[in-house]
Formats: C-alpha cells, structure tokens, sequence
C-alpha cells in the first residue's frame, strides 16, 4: 500500500544534527487515529523519552476529532511507542553516554498502520543553524541559475 507523510518536524532539522533515524509503532485511541488521517497533528514541540525500559512521546498534538463524543482524548497525552527492546537499550545508552536526544521527525501511515520516525539528535549551536541556512540559500540560488541558463 505504501507510506503517507502526515507531518514533518522541520524544526527538529533546524535544531539538531539527525545522526540516526528509528521507526516506532505508536499506541493509539480510536480518535486520536482518526485525526491522524485528517492530518490534525503538530511535531513541533514534541519529545521523546526513555522510562522504566519503555519509549514515550510527549507534547504531540493531536487535535480532538470534531466528530467525537464525550470519550475523546486528551490533545497532548503521553503515548507509548512501540520499539524493540534492543533497540530501547541502544537508544538508552547514547542518550545516557553521548547527551544525545530523541527527536520525533515523521509521523506517518505504512500499510494503514500509524508511525513515527525518531531522529538520534546532537543539538546544533547557532553558528551551525546559520551555516545550514546559507547552505540552504546557495543551493537554491545554484539551482535557480542553472533552471534559468538551461532556459535561455
């Protein structure tokens, strides 16, 4: 069937060098599914976190589903994500050793079935997020150019 982007977190790669990216199955109610499909979610300022040997995710939005009753869910409910135990296990160890963090960066849908991509993240200084935006911007000035001279 395929993948679905539902939303990016475009801030995560603003913020911090992605060195590693995770798939995580996600626990999830009825509505807060159905939201999903109607892409009513916000990755901004949500975070990952590691306890007790199992993987949550804090501060993600998903709005209420407009059709729900009184049974509806919480917006910014911690949620569960379903990750092996060695793969928990690793990312314990280079969150502990390393001062790594766990970014959310996809959240998507895999043959009808809701996933979140988690970035392995070093977080970026200023001078690095600067950087990134010039490289950025030179690109695309690269690419104008040349789209403009092929034209001619």
């Amino acid at each position: 069937m395929g993948i679905k982007i539902i939303a990016t977190n475009k801030k995560a790669y603003h913020d911090y060098f992605i060195d590693e990216v995770y798939e995580a199955g996600l626990v999830l109610t009825g509505t807060e599914v159905k939201s999903l499909r109607l892409g009513k979610v916000n990755l901004k300022e949500a975070f990952c976190r590691i306890k007790n040997g199992e993987a949550f995710i804090n501060n993600m939005n998903i709005s209420p589903y407009e059709q729900g009753n009184r049974e509806n869910h919480d917006p910014t409910r911690e949620r569960k994500l379903l990750l092996h135990r060695e793969e928990i296990a690793k990312l314990t160890r280079k969150v502990d050793e390393r001062g790594l963090t766990l970014v959310p960066t996809k959240i998507y849908f895999k043959d009808s079935r809701a996933k979140l991509e988690i970035g392995v993240g070093r977080g970026k200084k200023l001078h690095d997020k600067r950087e990134t935006l010039k490289e950025k911007q030179h690109s695309r000035e690269t690419a104008r150019a040349l789209r403009d001279h092929a034209k001619k």
